[in-house]
Parts: structure tokens; C-alpha cells; sequence
């Protein structure tokens, strides 16, 4: 148990405790997630933020009146460490040491444990409940959220305005998705669908919105009954009168707080309710026990249905990712030249200016509208840290002697891109370049394999970690994930990586590929891009290239790589440069041409 000394207790802490003090509560349970269990969430849900001061996109954290417990994955592991800070927080690893675990060893037979049900899906609360069920710990849904009675100066809930997503983009109407929607509905036997994860409305309804940093949704939640009628809760006042207008008739519009009621209202004792048990509020699945009816805990179907992306959807994401991969290059061509220029001026380029610069070659292209996610602009060891960001107080100059590693995307009337590069500047760090080498050759397994049907993403997780293995290295994060059309750029249900994922890779759906490695306080090393999952002739799958941006290959032991690995580098920069050539400046297409020559060359060679 830590030393928590009254001067190492955050006054967020402070305050919780006694709010749960009041409430009779000896912990409470303060996920990341907001009532949609998303990755991202509005200013007004940032609770874990306002309490504890960790930023990043996953995690929880369990406040006793001892000790505030923080559990994050690997990608946060020296994040959180940097910003809670005090004797009063412990550290802990989401997965090796989960939180239900670590609360059933410290909580005594008396103890109250809160949580807020709009905050935890049914899967967390079922992990909490099994693992506490043979003590006399009593799990307490509390109506309103603790934290909110304690942040002062809280920002208000999100009214951005919801606008149409053209069928010429979405390529399908909301009625034809419903009507499938409601198909499957039917196969299952099931009277009422309720969805919660506003992409998946979003895309369902063909609209986006501003409620959420980097995510363009609305945030809502939904009703489907077997008759089709569909009811959407959402703040009325976000809705223009023209999109209000072109609903399809059986859509009815109802504020979020009516939500729980009208599930209450509408179901019957005995009629069968399909719940996302990953992605849903448990309040859900407590309101529909009160009632009696059968809970079908399973993956929603939207999910499945927007993962497989139709023809203009693809084709919309491949023209957005030549007006990315322009601005992506025309970017690495700035930063190859400017960054030795400024350093030896003495004035260098700062990780912040390098994030503003690629969003400003992105924004020249005429239908950017935003960033897909908090950029990661990280130099040296900066680039350690997966899911590094830039603050006031935190943004190192990029140096000739140290590597730099941008991860960015954005969001495009077309599509949603996402793409890591790699770039050092004629000096690297002992070891780097055999690793950037192993990174390569693991991205090059991945991104050429060819599958059969039925191949789920942990079963070729592997393939892409060989080259690094058998080096000895590794990495602390997924392989690939899932890409949405503008719409998230995490998204689900697949995942290549060592956990099992039980979804079949499928043709339509959008997958990145992002071996990486990392050595703490040194350099972070990353390649990225996204692919198609394509039918081949004989029947088999594989990956077809969306991303074209320039591969460094300064940094690559060209020795070490095959003939094949080698030739298909070259090919993949004489096709970048033929889709990308007509749109980009003299100087980015020149250096193009130099960072290609000398793969040619390990070629010709």
C-alpha cells in the first residue's frame, strides 16, 4: 500500500473521496468511457482526465480511500506515469493485472464499491460481479455520477449540429440499412435492437456530426422494433429542419433523457432484446431484467454491416487517400529539408509545428475537414511513448541526431485515413537501423500474405511479429485495426494482434497494418498503412494498398532484406509516385525520387 501523505493527494482526489464519503461508498470505479463507450469522448465526459490528470485514449481507475489504482495497456505505460503523479496513485496493467482481480484482493467484506451503469458495459460489470461475487462486496448503481457533483467548472454536454451524409458518399439509405437491420432481427427472433454506439447510428442514418473531438457523430443512442419503426434519441435542437425533413417516416426523434423510459415503455416481459455487451451501458441490461425480458447479449449487427464497406465507400476512401498521401509527402519532403536547415540555425523545428504543417498540407486539398485523431508528433525518445501528444509544456525540438515519428490521419468528405512514418536525418541511435529494417520485413509479411477464408486476425499476428522475433523484439500494441468511412478510425469488430478476435477477415473491410519497436527514452519506430481486404482469383484473401506516402529507405540495411522484400518496395514507390506525381510541388516529387533511388539501386545491385 502507497504512502499517501495529505500533500501527495490531487485535490480532484481529495474531493471524490468525499462525495463517496457522502454516498457511503469505500470505492468507486471511473472508467474512460462515456455512455457510448467509445474511445473518444467529449470535454463534458472527461471525468478519468478531471480526477486523476491521465490523458490518453483507454483506461480506468479505481479510487479507494487509500489509494487511486490506475490500470492502462502497454500503450500507456509511461504516459500515465508522467501525468499522475503522487504518491497516492499505483500503476497496473489492464490486461496482466485486471482491475476486477486487483479490487476482489483489496476490498473488504463491507465494503460499498460504486459505479456509474451509464459508464460500464455489461462485460465490465459482469467481470466485476464474478469476481467479487464470493465476498460480501455490494456493487451500488449510482444515478448520478459522483464526479459531476464535484467539477466545478464542468463543460457543458455537446450540441454540435448533425448534417447529412450524402448517399452519393454513403452509397446506401438509411432505409435499405434499417431494412437489414431489421432481417436479421427477424432470424433471431429478437423484437427490439437497441444501439448505443453513435458511429454505428450514424452510419445507419447516413449523418454525421461535432459532438466529439476527431469522430464525426452525433452522440445518441437508438431503438429498433421488429416493425421497422425506429426511434433516435438525440437533442432535437442539433437537427436541422432539412435533415429532420429527409428522415425516412418511421424514424422518430426523441431527447437522450427519454431513452431508459422508453425502453422501459416499449418492451414487453418475455420478448427477446439484442445488446452489445462490449459497447452498450449496463443500465441497458438492468432496466430490461426489471422487466423480464430476454437479453441476446451479442456483437451489434450494424457493426458487422458497417465493417463491410461497399463499392462508393471504398472508392471513397481511395480518393481520399491520394489527397492524404499528397499531403503526407509533400510533408516529409518539408521536414527532410528543413529540419537540418533550422537546427543548424539554431532554431529548430518543434514537434508542434510539425503536427500543424502536415494538418496545413492536408487542409490544401479541398476536402479535408479535420484530424482523425490527435496527431502524434513525437521526436526522440518522445516516440517511445505509442500514443505521445504534444502539450504547452511538452514539445521537444526534432534534431538531426535523434530519430522523429509522425502518426496521423484525418477525416475527408470521402473517407477516413490514418498513416505512421518513420524519418531520421543522417544520424541514428545504435541498434535503430536493424530494428527500422525488422519493422519493415514485418510489415512487408503482413501486408503481401495471402489467407483463407475464416482467417481471424490473431491467427496471422504472428506472421507480421516474425522479423522482430527473431531478433529478439517486439511490440506492446495490436498489429491492425479496423478503419471507419469518415467516420471512427479505431474501428470495430476486427483486430490483427495476440489476443483472439473471433471475426473472420472479410472482403470490404478496411484494416491498418503497424508493426512497430520501442526503446524507452531513445526512439519509437512505426511504419503504417492502410489496406482493402480484396478476394483473390483462387479464392483465397489479401491485403490491397490504400496508403501511398514515401517509405524511408535511408534508414532500411538493404542487406538484410530479400530480393522480393526489395522489389516490392520499388514497386510500391513507382505506383505512389504515379497515382501522387501529377498533384505534387517540384521539390516533394524530387525527393520522392531520391528516397526511392535507393531502393532501386539495392535492387539493380
Amino acid at each position: 500500500m502507497p504512502d499517501c501523505g495529505i500533500e501527495t493527494v490531487p485535490p480532484q482526489v481529495m474531493a471524490l473521496r468525499a462525495e463517496m464519503r457522502v454516498r457511503g461508498l469505500d470505492a468507486f470505479i471511473l472508467p474512460r468511457y462515456d455512455a457510448h463507450q467509445g474511445e473518444y469522448v467529449a470535454p463534458h465526459d472527461e471525468r478519468l482526465r478531471y480526477v486523476t490528470g491521465f490523458s490518453g485514449s483507454a483506461g480506468m481507475a479505481i479510487v479507494t480511500m487509500e489509494e487511486v489504482a490506475m490500470f492502462v495497456d502497454g500503450r500507456y505505460s509511461v504516459q500515465v506515469r508522467e501525468e499522475c503523479v503522487g504518491a497516492v496513485f499505483s500503476f497496473h496493467h489492464l490486461f496482466e493485472e485486471p482491475p476486477e482481480d486487483w479490487l476482489s484482493e483489496r476490498a473488504g467484506d463491507w465494503w460499498c464499491v460504486g459505479f456509474d451503469p451509464m459508464h460500464l458495459p455489461p462485460s465490465w460489470y459482469d467481470r466485476f460481479a464474478g469476481a467479487l461475487a464470493e465476498t460480501g462486496v455490494q456493487l451500488a448503481a449510482q444515478n448520478d455520477n459522483p464526479v459531476d457533483f464535484i467539477w466545478d467548472e464542468q463543460p457543458p454536454s455537446p450540441m454540435g449540429q448533425v448534417s447529412a451524409m450524402p448517399l452519393q458518399f454513403a452509397g446506401k439509405t438509411a432505409s435499405e440499412k434499417v431494412a437489414e437491420l431489421t432481417a436479421f432481427m427477424a432470424q433471431q427472433g429478437a423484437q427490439f435492437h437497441v444501439e448505443t454506439q453513435p458511429d454505428n447510428i450514424a452510419w445507419c442514418l447516413n449523418v454525421r456530426g461535432e459532438d466529439v473531438p476527431f469522430l464525426p457523430i452525433p452522440q445518441s443512442f437508438m431503438l429498433v422494433a421488429d416493425t421497422g419503426a425506429v426511434t433516435w434519441f438525440v437533442e432535437p435542437e442539433k437537427l436541422p429542419d432539412d435533415l429532420v425533413a429527409s428522415l425516412p417516416e418511421r424514424i422518430s426523434v426523441v431527447p437522450p433523457h427519454g431513452f431508459l423510459p422508453s425502453i422501459r415503455a416499449s418492451v414487453k416481459t418475455g420478448q427477446r432484446v439484442l445488446v452489445d455487451p462490449e459497447f452498450s451501458p449496463v443500465a441497458v441490461c438492468l432496466a430490461l431484467e426489471k422487466i423480464g425480458a430476454k437479453i441476446e447479449r451479442r456483437t451489434s449487427y450494424l457493426t458487422h454491416l458497417k465493417a463491410l464497406k461497399n463499392a462508393v465507400e471504398l472508392e471513397g476512401m481511395r480518393v481520399c487517400h491520394i489527397q492524404d498521401g499528397v499531403a503526407v509527402t509533400e510533408f516529409s519532403a518539408w521536414l527532410a529539408e528543413t529540419v537540418p536547415a533550422r537546427a543548424a540555425s539554431g532554431d529548430p523545428v518543434r514537434e508542434s509545428e510539425a503536427e500543424a504543417q502536415v494538418n496545413a498540407f492536408r487542409e490544401a486539398s479541398g476536402s479535408y475537414l479535420s484530424e482523425s485523431f490527435n496527431t502524434i508528433s513525437a521526436a526522440g525518445g518522445n516516440a517511445a511513448m505509442c500514443h505521445y501528444a504534444t502539450t504547452e509544456t511538452r514539445d521537444a525540438a526534432i534534431l538531426p541526431e535523434a530519430p522523429y515519428l509522425l502518426d496521423s490521419g484525418g477525416q475527408y468528405e470521402t473517407g477516413t485515413t490514418d498513416i505512421t512514418r518513420s524519418f531520421a536525418f543522417g544520424q541514428r541511435p545504435e541498434g535503430y537501423d536493424q530494428a527500422y529494417t525488422a519493422v519493415f520485413k514485418a510489415f512487408y509479411a503482413l501486408a503481401t500474405l495471402k489467407f483463407p477464408r475464416g482467417t481471424q486476425g490473431h491467427h496471422i499476428d504472428a506472421i507480421c511479429r516474425r522479423p522482430l522475433w527473431d531478433l529478439g523484439l517486439d511490440y506492446d500494441h495490436g498489429t491492425g485495426h479496423g478503419i471507419g468511412h469518415r467516420l471512427s478510425v479505431h474501428e470495430h469488430p476486427q483486430r490483427i494482434g495476440k489476443p483472439v478476435s473471433a471475426v473472420d477477415l472479410m472482403p470490404g473491410m478496411v484494416m491498418s497494418i503497424e508493426p512497430g519497436h520501442y526503446v524507452a527514452g531513445l526512439y519509437g519506430i512505426r511504419i503504417e498503412n492502410l489496406f482493402e481486404i480484396v478476394e483473390e482469383d483462387n479464392g483465397f484473401f489479401g491485403f490491397r494498398n490504400l496508403t501511398w506516402a514515401p517509405i524511408m529507405t535511408e534508414m532500411l540495411d538493404f542487406e538484410a532484406l530479400t530480393a522480393a522484400e526489395i522489389a516490392w518496395l520499388d514497386s510500391y514507390h513507382q505506383e505512389m509516385e504515379a497515382k501522387l506525381g501529377p498533384f505534387l510541388s517540384e521539390r516533394a516529387l524530387s525527393w520522392c525520387q531520391i528516397n526511392a533511388a535507393r531502393g532501386q539501386g539495392a535492387a539493380i545491385g
